[in-house]
């Protein structure tokens, strides 16, 4: 199945592209329709996005069908997705999945840097003072830019991140007079 969002659904991002070769919106590709609950899952969060719910919840067992049904709302809105996991692992996981449901589309991998993170501490007992220690994995630091850059310059951008993302990389203008073309 391919699927193509409808131009009335897109929202904002003036001034970016569609995807690579050029073609705007995101195109769902999956070998199976949307089956048993999840048309009518779809449709209610599509309505929820377009009356401006603030909060939404989609409630599904494991292995239940979560993560197309939300491909299929982000293919309909045609908006860039941030999407949240609570981990590391389930955002690999995510990110995965979403880079085979939208192989045209910038999904990006956004998660936290450190592969070891020790923050500064003070002992009163012992009157320790522990220094502040980490390790930056440059792998991961380059994701994390692509995926900024990416917003900056597309609208067909899916960000699958850990909860790290909420912490600020800085103002846009900042980072867009930094980059290089």
């Amino acid at each position: 199945m391919t699927t193509s969002a409808p131009a009335s659904a897109s929202g904002n991002g003036a001034g970016r592209t569609g995807n690579a070769s050029g073609n705007a919106g995101f195109k769902l590709v999956a070998p199976f329709q949307p089956a048993g609950d999840q048309p009518k899952a779809i449709t209610e969060l599509i309505e929820g996005l377009g009356r401006g719910d603030e909060a939404q919840v989609l409630l599904g067992i494991t292995g239940s069908g979560k993560t197309f049904t939300i491909a299929n709302v982000i293919a309909a809105v045609d908006r860039p997705t941030l999407i949240i996991a609570h981990n590391k692992i389930l955002a690999a996981q995510l990110y995965g999945e979403f880079k085979e449901l939208f192989p045209e589309a910038a999904v990006h991998y956004f998660v936290s840097y450190y592969d070891y993170y020790q923050p500064e501490a003070y002992v009163p007992s012992t009157d320790t003072f522990i220094e502040k220690d980490s390790i930056v994995n440059e792998e991961i630091d380059r994701m994390r830019h692509a995926a900024t850059f990416a917003l900056l310059s597309r609208r067909d951008v899916i960000i699958v991140a850990s909860v790290s993302c909420i912490y600020g990389i800085g103002a846009r203008e900042t980072y867009a007079t930094m980059t290089c073309e």
